[in-house]
């Protein structure tokens, strides 16, 4: 920009008909003299127009050389009929040295041209190629820092949020695969279906318990009660999950080997049916019709370790948190709690915390797997709502109506999402976002409330046992292939790292 307001100012001077000196004129000379030093004869930025008019006169100066034949002489006072350059505003300076410049054909040496540069920052204040607005080539100049661009452009280096691509993905709305389901008990207290880590599925039918292998399809019985009275009411699997542990409606809790196929142990402590378990390592917690809950070390022959009473009816509700530290427990009372871990040894044992905002039967309780210390509860047909807890302050963090009877809720492994499970009226499943609990989806085709959830090791789908007798499996937390392959090579990272310390 200073090249060509320069080139101007030397036209306009070209039309007073007199050659231009190497010097300015003596009366250029005396001007300046008489205005003092002032600042430096380039000191005007170069991103902005120079001054070019510095007389306070209101009435515009006649044009040079049109005026007459005689010479006049230069102004005294303001207001003069003659436009005179100032050269402590004008570059003069820098105009001389860009015009000619461009008319040397030598090629500079970098060295030489290192030093130029270093002499116009000096004198200058700015590098004068980079005074250039116009760029032909090279990269897009970044502002400097701290910058802040009045103007609003339109157009930017990075991407404006309106512009970005929305992050979502396609869920589908069928289940992947229906499975039968015949004589499932329709209980709401009952938990009927549980998928271990080693990708069996197992699913109590009445009397008998199944197993359903989800890679290869196979199906197994692997027990059926002698009496006919007796049916099973709950079902778990070890962390591992070569052991499955099974409830039953004569109060007892039997422990089964997958492998081999066979009941290890038989555990008598309550007095009426056992409609919930939940592991917690070596310890098996049972929730009774009583209302207590009983810990079982399996490892010893005085299994029962321990007793919670905290509910006046059913438990139908049971989890340990990942971490072990908490076990949460929701009943027929309407109530939940949260109890802390327990060593061993006989004694009461208080809950930690205790809600009582549900209006209903909770039946769906789970652990968040990111958060270990937030609880997530759903209650029954006459509460229907689903509450986030905080159990360290006891704060409740979010509350939505679903509209429906929750009879389960589970929390995504690969997204910040929980999906759950109603009844009355919709039998559908919903998946809510967290933590703002806005709707991601719903999926209905079940035609009677649905029991019980429960996820596939790799937390890609879920399982849903309903009334109507079928169970559907519903592909719902399908991860990017992209992202897959970055999950998998962190956790393969991580069993590296695992086996290296142990060695």
């Amino acid at each position: 920009m200073a090249q060509f307001l320069f080139e101007a100012d030397l036209h306009g001077l070209l039309k007073l008909d007199t050659p231009i000196p190497n010097a300015p004129p003596a009366r250029w000379q005396r001007k300046a003299k008489e205005s003092g030093p002032g600042p430096s004869p380039v000191g005007v930025s170069p991103m902005k127009p120079a001054n070019r008019s510095h007389s306070s006169s209101k009435t515009p100066s006649k044009t040079p050389g049109k005026s007459g034949s005689k010479i006049q002489s230069t102004p005294t006072k303001a207001g003069g009929d003659r436009y005179i350059p100032s050269r402590s505003a004008m570059q003069m300076e820098m105009a001389n040295f860009l015009l000619t410049k461009e008319n040397d054909p030598a090629e500079e040496s970098p060295t030489k041209k290192e030093q130029q540069k270093a002499w116009a920052v000096n004198l200058n204040g700015f590098d004068v190629e980079e005074a250039k607005i116009l760029r032909l080539s090279g990269k897009l100049q970044n502002a400097p820092e701290g910058y802040q661009n009045n103007l609003k452009v339109l157009y930017s280096q990075r991407m404006t949020p309106g512009s970005s691509r929305k992050n979502s993905r396609y869920i589908p709305s069928m289940p992947d695969r229906i499975l039968d389901a015949p004589e499932i008990r329709n209980d709401y207290y009952l938990n009927l279906i549980d998928w271990s880590s080693q990708n069996f599925l197992a699913v109590a039918l009445d009397n008998s318990v199944y197993l359903w292998n989800h890679a290869s399809g196979e199906i197994i019985q692997l027990l059926q009660m002698e009496h006919p009275d007796v049916y099973i009411s709950s079902v778990s699997w070890i962390k591992e999950g070569n052991y499955l542990a099974v409830g039953t409606s004569n109060a007892e809790v039997q422990l089964w080997d997958i492998q081999q196929q066979k009941r290890l142990r038989n555990m008598t402590s309550h007095c009426a049916r056992v409609g919930t378990l939940s592991w917690n390592s070596y310890i098996l917690s049972s929730g009774a019709r009583t209302g207590h809950i009983h810990h079982h070390d399996v490892r010893v022959a005085e299994h029962h370790v321990a007793t919670l009473a905290g509910h006046t009816q059913e438990v139908c509700g049971l989890k340990w948190s990942l971490d072990g530290r908490y076990l949460a427990s929701g009943g027929n009372d309407n109530l939940v709690n949260v109890w802390p871990c327990t060593q061993g040894g006989g004694g009461d044992f208080a809950p930690v915390q205790t809600f009582t905002q549900h209006q209903g039967a909770v039946k769906a309780v789970a652990w968040c797997p990111w958060q270990m210390n937030v609880l997530a509860t759903g209650g029954g047909t006459s509460d229907r709502h689903i509450r986030i807890w905080n159990v360290c302050s006891g704060a409740c963090l979010s509350t939505v109506d679903a509209h429906s009877q929750v009879c389960s809720i589970l929390w995504s492994t690969n997204y910040k999402e929980f999906i759950s499970g109603h009844g009355f009226a919709q039998n559908q499943l919903v998946l809510w976002k967290y933590p703002t609990m806005t709707k991601v989806a719903e999926l209905q085709g079940h035609t009677a409330r649905i029991l019980n959830l429960t996820m596939s090791p790799d937390g890609t789908t879920v399982a849903s046992a309903a009334a109507d007798e079928t169970l559907r499996l519903w592909r719902c937390f399908e991860m990017d292939p992209i992202k897959k392959k970055e999950k998998e090579k962190a956790n393969s990272a991580k069993s590296s790292i695992i086996h290296q310390s142990i060695r």
